[in-house]
């Protein structure tokens, strides 16, 4: 079975790169420096991830390089994007290091409050994207409710997105690693068909991730800094627009991050000419 599901991040709205809106994407493609499983890689300076043999590995400057071609806003902070060999699926990692959160919210986490405040921010978002010409989004709602793990300390969700222009539906999977020091994130796009078989093979990958010593959630020591929100504002920021202040929000400072997502997963169009540009040019090789 095929899965179809792309990994993508929160991005910052004010943050434009080098890569010009319509780039070819073969182009693109063909000038990332891929380092191949196995091998062990590093996710910044904070943690690390066993590479499979049927997985790639790429740096913070080729993984922007990518997202923009694929008209996806980028913040500047890619750390890596890691992806199979045919690019039909790929991860994109960032670290926040805003400190210790604090997981005391984990039983009180309200839904109904955070997707009203997500669908605001997606609206603030779209508004960029008009300004270059890119389709735009809404949101459906819940796939998954936010839900915390105590025992792997990791957050997760998964909200649906519908293309306004009518070219389908996809599922943003989300997932934070809480760490001694900040947060890692990383977020799972979907056809909502495949979700929770796509979501099992992530979770499958992250079995090689860990935070490198000094900075697990467990090794948390007094005198620490700690962050100034908790686990509610992990969800919504990772979807709110970098201009919100105030209330919950002035604490996230340039953390806050616009919804720039969901973009590949609704055109089959450049999703085909990513896949078969590759494949085309894994056969050459």
């Amino acid at each position: 079975m095929k899965y179809r599901f792309f990994f993508l991040v929160s991005l910052v709205l004010l943050s434009y790169g080098s890569i010009c809106m319509g780039q070819d994407l073969d182009t693109v493609i063909g000038s990332i420096n891929w380092t191949k499983g196995p091998a062990r890689v590093s996710i910044g300076s904070a943690a690390e991830m066993d590479l499979p043999s049927w997985y790639m590995y790429a740096d913070g400057n080729d993984t922007r390089k990518l997202l923009e071609a694929m008209q996806n806003l980028t913040s500047g902070q890619e750390l890596a994007l890691i992806s199979n060999k045919d690019l039909s699926t790929f991860a994109v990692y960032y670290f926040d290091e805003t400190g210790y959160v604090k997981d005391d919210e984990k039983g009180s986490l309200d839904a109904d409050a955070m997707i009203s405040q997500i669908q605001k921010s997606t609206a603030a978002g779209n508004e960029e994207k008009k300004k270059r010409g890119w389709r735009t989004m809404s949101v459906a709602g819940w796939d998954i409710k936010p839900r915390y793990n105590t025992v792997t300390n990791n957050l997760e969700w998964a909200i649906r997105f519908n293309d306004e222009a009518g070219d389908g539906s996809s599922t943003n999977y989300n997932t934070r690693y809480l760490g001694r020091r900040g947060v890692m994130r990383a977020i799972l796009v979907s056809d909502p068909k495949n979700i929770q078989a796509s979501i099992e093979q992530f979770q499958g990958l992250m079995t090689g991730f860990t935070f490198t010593g000094g900075n697990k959630y467990s090794e948390y020591v007094k005198g620490d800094k700690v962050a100034k929100y908790g686990l509610s504002a992990l969800v919504v920021g990772a979807a709110a627009a970098a201009a919100v202040k105030g209330g919950l929000f002035k604490y996230l400072g340039k953390f806050i991050f616009a919804i720039g997502l969901a973009v590949i997963a609704f055109f089959k169009s450049i999703f085909d000419k990513i896949k078969n540009g590759f494949s085309g040019r894994a056969k050459e090789q």
